[in-house]
């Protein structure tokens, strides 16, 4: 295994009826086991972590928005993992952006990313609460319910 860290901004686009929008993909070592999990990567060179989650979220789903429209961080943590042939150590933290009617698109990923991603999905707190399908960050009802019901009406259905 390659030994990678690396400092991560996960973006959490929220449309009006306060479902966020995950990626559901898989790990190419293991693509029977399929996974949702949050928009977002790695800090390129000078930029703030909101930089990155505009990035990310244009690249990963094709979702343009300035890096100020970001709220958060709403979460942060250190979480290793494999993917590939890479053993992470990831630094992670959330922003939340608030997005109207989107067009999704992978059109802007890397290849690996869209050889291992395979669909997306807007989901409430609820939905997230009582899947039975991976999620992570496993607490992302939580952080999602935090966001919307510390920000207001506008994030509320």
């Amino acid at each position: 295994m390659i030994p990678l860290r690396r400092f991560t901004a996960r973006a959490l686009p929220i449309d009006d009826l306060g479902r966020v929008l995950l990626l559901n993909g898989f790990d190419p070592v293991r693509p029977g086991n399929p996974f949702w999990f949050t928009i977002g990567g790695a800090v390129e060179g000078e930029e703030t972590l909101q930089q990155a989650a505009a990035r990310e979220l244009f690249e990963e789903v094709g979702i343009r928005v300035p890096a100020e429209a970001f709220t958060g961080p709403h979460s942060h943590g250190t979480i290793e993992f494999r993917w590939a042939q890479y053993e992470i150590v990831q630094d992670q933290s959330f922003f939340a952006v608030r997005v109207g009617p989107a067009e999704v698109s992978f059109e802007h990923m890397e290849q690996i990313e869209k050889d291992t991603t395979i669909g997306h999905r807007w989901w409430s707190a609820e939905d997230l609460e009582t899947t039975d399908e991976v999620v992570f960050p496993s607490d992302m009802a939580a952080i999602l319910r935090s966001i919307t019901s510390d920000a207001g009406p506008g994030w509320r259905p």
